[in-house]
């Protein structure tokens, strides 16, 4: 056999936003390195690849997205592999190893991964490699980098296995070289000098030296007094450790600058999820008062000219904007400020050694750069390591060099995950932060991911208000701090609260020519269906609902609806509505407050228990300051509802601080009421999520 032969595996991968489609392209990149070559599709490109005829090992990278469900990417596959009438045995033939997303903020944490793991081994698939599930929570790398590791011993072993059961074990000999020995060895990547490396600009240093350099004489790195690290500072083991980087991704974009004549596309056409509409903000309505820690707005949308329709419960997207100052600071720092208004045509790199480049979707053939920043890229994108490694490339100053590449190094990981992940760093305070950096406009086209729209859940009902669509929310602040040294609002509800200021806040400059009211602005919106958090279809079932803070929101739409059904059909009968609902303040931020109370009154709702967590009180036992606590005290009733009368229990709000600890008061609730230990009490309650009578609508 050939020693230059090398070995095939078919690698697919299924995403959402792109992070499972860079993961595989590093394992794509890092093949050829162990003798092997990776045949990369997307999971969609059904027509490509075939598993029912498969021989090879097979690599799957898949992502999550919403409550739980598969990318979108992933859905004929799914829905395929999932036809109840395949045997048993369907997949007996293959052997495969799955890489699977997801964020254990939310609760079905690598459901799209466990989904298609789950499937393919009940159809007779074998894993030739353990399962590995990341977590963007804490981050991705932490599972990704070491399951990338033992990969390839995996995968030499799987050869190997297939090989001695052809009779031709020796075929393997051109792979077995190139690939670690044993499994218990922690792996380093061996890619090659130039990318491992670390490449200073004195080129009279040896890559060799580089890597035990210790790096004394830059000023980035701390000296012995001062021993905190920072972003833009390192300290021992790290600013003395020999690095191991990530390879440098191939550049694939080509930008051609044209004239200023033209017109960029409509927002529409950058929305692949279903039909956009146009609608004008018809009121705005500050829900908290002016000491308030949060901001909270309530606005009202007018859909009445429009077939756009929807349930409470539901949510929808905004499409929204990047903050426009912030652009023309990354314009002026790109040097391109006047170019802002000129058209660009954007292209894949002719002789790129990116494999199937092609160009982003969410980036239009022919717009504006000044277009392109502010509607089509995540400009506020927390930077990923392989960002940062080809961000190395385009800083000049060896100091500024050496803290990127041990921001994106493994030795650095800590580094990262504090300074620039749980710090919410973006593009624009590394450019600050490293001022020798200049990246050219391709690299950012290439690494910022698409600008996504953001999704609210609806706090209107159409049977009680027709043509109105009300949302709420609060305005997002992050404060300043040592790694970004200006305080920012949240990239749409920034947005959205400075372009309703003339609702909340009328004056002779916001009046229309006419003399009328503030001049209409209008945003556009897209549907975003929830098939699982509605009202029960039998509105004598009973149900309660937790919703705190702006958690409160899609329960007013509840309500709404559930009092025009008690309205329009005095004969139904109305099983009972529980709300438990609490905030900081009762006189700053109680949300809704007047007309929770009105429901109260006409019936609509049952029992509304509120808590405050901030107030203070002279009562002799303090009372409970939040939901959970509220839910203990009427832990007889919650398993009445929920467990004698087949209820439903509704959850919208905060997931670590407030939903967790929601769930954890109902499990307590079912074992002491049932009389069960705390763990058939969480198989209950999973249960009651499977039956979805325990329904989510959370976010981190």
């Amino acid at each position: 056999m050939c020693c230059d032969l090398k070995r095939r595996f078919l690698l697919l991968y299924a995403t959402q936003k792109g992070q499972a489609k860079a993961i595989a392209e590093e394992i794509w990149q890092q093949a050829g390195a162990h003798g092997l070559e990776a045949d990369m599709h997307c999971i969609s490109e059904m027509d490509k690849y075939n598993l029912e005829t498969e021989k090879d090992p097979v690599v799957i990278v898949i992502s999550t997205t919403g409550t739980g469900d598969p990318p979108d990417t992933a859905r004929k596959f799914v829905n395929k592999i999932q036809d109840t009438t395949l045997p048993p045995d369907h997949f007996a033939h293959l052997q495969y190893g799955l890489l699977g997303l997801g964020d254990s903020e939310y609760t079905f944490f690598c459901n799209g991964g466990k989904t298609v793991d789950r499937r393919l081994q009940e159809l007779g698939a074998q894993h030739f490699y353990n399962t590995g599930l990341a977590d963007d929570c804490v981050g991705l790398e932490l599972v990704v980098d070491p399951w990338i590791d033992g990969l390839w011993l995996a995968l030499k072993e799987a050869f190997l296995l297939q090989k001695e059961k052809e009779g031709m074990s020796s075929d393997v000999d051109a792979v077995s070289g190139s690939l670690p020995a044993a499994p218990h060895i922690v792996h380093e990547l061996n890619l090659s000098s130039e990318v491992q490396n670390l490449k200073l600009e004195d080129e009279g240093v040896k890559s060799s030296d580089v890597l035990t350099q210790k790096l004394v004489d830059i000023n980035l790195v701390a000296s012995a007094g001062d021993a905190e690290p920072s972003l833009v500072r390192s300290v021992p083991p790290v600013s003395q450790s020999a690095l191991n980087i990530p390879a440098l991704p191939p550049e694939y974009i080509e930008v051609q600058f044209q004239g200023t004549h033209g017109e960029n596309p409509h927002l529409s056409s950058l929305i692949s999820e279903g039909t956009t509409f146009e609608v004008p903000v018809t009121k705005a309505v500050q829900l908290t008062s002016k000491d308030a820690i949060k901001t909270a707005l309530l606005l009202e949308l007018g859909i009445q000219d429009t077939v756009f329709d929807y349930q409470p419960g539901d949510a929808f997207c905004v499409i929204c904007p990047n903050n426009v100052n912030e652009v023309e600071e990354l314009l002026q720092i790109l040097g391109l400020l006047e170019k802002a208004e000129y058209f660009v045509c954007i292209k894949v790199k002719q002789g790129t050694k990116k494999k199937g480049a092609t160009r982003p979707q969410h980036i239009p053939e022919r717009s504006t750069l000044k277009f392109i920043l502010t509607w089509c890229l995540e400009i506020r994108a927390i930077p990923k390591k392989a960002f940062l490694r080809a961000l190395v490339e385009c800083t000049s100053d060896v100091g500024e060099k050496r803290r990127l590449q041990e921001l994106c190094s493994r030795q650095g990981a800590t580094d990262y995950t504090c300074f620039i992940r749980e710090s919410n760093v973006c593009l624009l305070d590394l450019l600050h932060a490293f001022p020798s950096c200049k990246p050219s406009l391709n690299l950012l086209i290439e690494h910022l991911p698409k600008l996504q729209a953001r999704s609210y859940s609806v706090s209107s009902s159409n049977l009680y208000q027709p043509g109105k669509l009300c949302f709420v929310f609060s305005i997002v602040e992050f404060p300043a701090c040592p790694t970004r040294p200006v305080s920012r609002k949240g990239v749409c509800t920034g947005w959205l609260a400075e372009l309703v200021a003339p609702l909340l806040h009328p004056s002779k400059n916001t009046l229309d020519t006419k003399g009328g009211s503030p001049s209409t602005e209008k945003i556009s919106i897209f549907a975003r269906p929830n098939n699982t958090f509605h009202l029960p279809a039998d509105p004598s079932v009973p149900f309660m609902m937790v919703g705190p803070g702006t958690g409160v929101s899609p329960f007013i739409g509840f309500l709404q609806h559930r009092q025009k059904l008690r309205e329009d059909h005095t004969d139904w009968e109305f099983g009972e509505t529980w709300l438990f609902f609490g905030c900081r303040h009762q006189d700053r931020d109680y949300l809704f407050k007047d007309e929770l109370r009105c429901f109260l009154e006409n019936g609509t709702l049952t029992h509304l228990k509120v808590c405050f967590s901030r107030d203070s009180t002279t009562a002799e036992v303090a009372p409970p300051k939040y939901v959970q606590d509220v839910i203990r005290l009427y832990a007889k009733e919650v398993a009445r509802v929920l467990l004698k009368e087949r209820g439903y229990f509704y959850v919208c709000g905060d997931k670590k601080h407030m939903a967790d600890g929601v769930s954890d008061a109902v499990v307590d609730i079912i074992s002491m009421e049932m009389e069960v230990d705390k763990l058939e009490a969480m198989k209950i309650l999973a249960t009651l999520r499977e039956a979805k009578r325990y329904l989510q609508d959370v976010w981190s």
